[in-house]
């Protein structure tokens, strides 16, 4: 993805160019965190962290990028002196990839000088809330399939390429099994695949010459699209086909259902297959699925293997957005909190605690309370990463450990109730001592 320095809103630039013409270089810690789930929602899931951290490494403001602000937004020479020197040098505490969280606990805690904290705000709210919002989503299909295989077919969907790669990857860490998306595939070493579409059937003599041929030349990844014309009698032709090329011993065989009334057609096609003696052939659906169908479908008995899921994944189409913020809460070493209605923030510093009995915000600098982690870690130090990248498999791994520590209520499909953390004494004292010193300052 892109890396430029203008990757920032114009009221950033403005601020950071006051706080540079004043010599205001103190440190400032912003925290990065969601207000309020979605309805739809009982938990999140972290995402976004890796692409957020390879663009504070390489942040800064080419020539060209200076001479623009110069010529068409009117900074002067010593401002723009001031900002091609900016590079983050500061400090990143962040919840790894893959974890569950929710609201109102930071995801991310950035501390460094107040221009350059300031500058990097629109990047690290575009690419955490995104793509944390589009993990959460995934996990929930995931969820709703119950053990059964989740691709993710949202590739032509979504709203712009990086957007795809970024569903294909964020899908992958909470347990979709491949990708249509090649790209997405040889990136972040993903499983691609895919079947044929109804073009290919409708470009052949007849529906069987286009399985007989798709079929031997792609032995080894034959799913047969069987709708095309008449559903059942595709599946029928299917199993002449598989027949006639000796294929009934191939484990990747499959039929795939893209339209019509999918439990009623899985279960005539299943009857056909095992009465063909074909038990082993996976039947494989799509088709404008959500997990909400998917869950349906699951719950209603249907004999579905494997589903493909695309655009009410890839936008996440009942909760496209969060209500994400990334707030200042401590600044030359003085704890700040913003009061306005429904819109307070909590001062400081902060750690979440995670417990048997749920989670717990408090300050950094807390104890950690027995029998609790600190879901935090440090990611960033001095501007360099504490440690190598992490892989996928590890925010993979850290998903299945937390989910299974969601309470039901939260992972339900239907209505699903997220819990709420709870605020450590430390931190409701801080906030207290903030907010006189806040009221203070306004003269109230």
């Amino acid at each position: 993805m892109a890396s430029s320095g203008l990757l920032t809103d114009l009221y950033e630039l403005n601020m950071a160019a006051n706080y540079l013409e004043r010599g205001m270089g103190g440190e400032a810690t912003f925290s990065l965190f969601v207000r309020q789930l979605p309805p739809t929602r009982g938990f999140l899931v972290a995402a976004g962290l890796e692409p957020a951290l390879e663009f504070l490494e390489g942040f800064g403001l080419s020539e060209e990028e200076l001479d623009y602000l110069g010529r068409e937004l009117g900074f002067e020479d010593p401002v723009l002196d001031a900002l091609g020197a900016l590079r983050f040098s500061g400090d990143v505490w962040a919840v790894p990839e893959g974890r569950v969280v929710y609201a109102n606990e930071p995801l991310l805690e950035l501390t460094a000088p107040i221009a350059v904290a300031q500058l990097v705000e629109p990047y690290l709210l575009n690419q955490i809330t995104f793509q944390t919002t589009i993990a959460s989503k995934a996990a929930r299909c995931v969820i709703a399939a119950d053990g059964r295989a989740v691709v993710d077919f949202a590739l032509r969907r979504t709203q712009g390429l990086d957007a795809a790669l970024a569903v294909a990857r964020c899908s992958s860490i909470v347990g979709f099994a491949a990708t249509s998306n090649v790209e997405a595939a040889r990136r972040y070493g993903l499983r691609p695949t895919g079947t044929m579409a109804h073009s290919y059937i409708e470009s052949f003599a007849s529906e069987k010459e286009a399985f007989r041929t798709f079929a031997r030349d792609f032995p080894n990844r034959t799913t047969f699209l069987v709708d095309t014309f008449d559903t059942l009698n595709g599946v029928r032709t299917a199993i002449e086909v598989i027949e006639e090329l000796g294929l009934e011993g191939s484990e990747t065989l499959g039929i795939r259902l893209d339209s019509g009334d999918l439990h009623e057609l899985s279960h005539a096609a299943r009857k056909l297959l095992d009465e063909a003696g074909l038990e082993g052939v996976r039947i494989f659906v799509s088709g404008g699925l959500d997990e909400v169908e998917v869950d349906r479908l699951v719950r209603g008995g249907a004999p579905i293997d494997a589903f493909g899921i695309g655009t009410r994944m890839g936008v996440s189409a009942d909760a496209p957005y969060l209500d994400s913020a990334y707030k200042l809460v401590e600044y030359d070493g003085r704890p700040i909190l913003k009061l306005s209605a429904q819109k307070v923030t909590e001062p400081g510093r902060k750690q979440v605690f995670r417990g048997p009995d749920g989670d717990v915000v408090g300050l950094r600098d807390e104890a950690v309370p027995d029998d609790h982690e600190p879901l935090l870690v440090p990611v960033m130090r001095g501007g360099q990463r504490t440690g190598p990248h992490r892989t996928l498999e590890t925010a993979r791994s850290l998903f299945r450990s937390d989910l299974e520590r969601v309470p039901q209520s939260a992972r339900t499909i239907e209505d699903p109730v997220a819990p709420l953390p709870a605020i450590s004494k430390a931190l409701e004292e801080l906030y207290e001592s903030a907010r006189e010193d806040a009221l203070r300052r306004a003269g109230l």
